[in-house]
């Protein structure tokens, strides 16, 4: 951290991930980019409620946005704090053991195959893999 720099605050990123909705967005984003149809579709929750939850973990400083066109795109930002992104890292690969979580990426998988068969996703942009850096 350097001398200016303001400390990462710890509060809003465990509130941002003490949430299933919230936990269940960030699942679907790891490594890859979404439009927010995807989640609306995936999830079954109304695109209201799905962009209130991605507002709190933008808020959080662990998501990012990207307009293209009428398409919101949705991915991971990781935080430059180390504590942050550790727990951040954590919370994410503990995600990957849970057995909804799991079947969640597949309706993903599925929805990205054969969008054509979702009314909701007639003509949205199919998620991105995001190329990884390291830090």
């Amino acid at each position: 951290m350097t001398r200016n720099a303001k400390p990462f605050d710890l509060i809003p990123l465990f509130a941002a991930l003490a949430d299933p909705t919230r936990l269940k967005l960030l699942n679907l984003m790891d490594g890859r980019e979404v439009c927010v149809c995807y989640f609306v579709e995936i999830l079954n929750q109304s695109q209201p409620k799905i962009s209130r939850h991605l507002a709190y973990l933008r808020k959080a400083g662990i998501v990012n946005a990207r307009r293209e066109g009428k398409w919101m795109h949705y991915s991971i930002e990781r935080p430059e704090d180390a504590g942050a992104a550790s727990i951040l890292e954590a919370t994410l690969m503990s995600l990957k053991a849970e057995r909804t979580m799991q079947a969640d990426l597949a309706k993903l998988g599925r929805a990205c195959c054969e969008p054509q068969r979702f009314v909701t996703l007639q003509g949205a942009p199919v998620p991105t893999r995001l190329e990884t850096s390291t830090q």
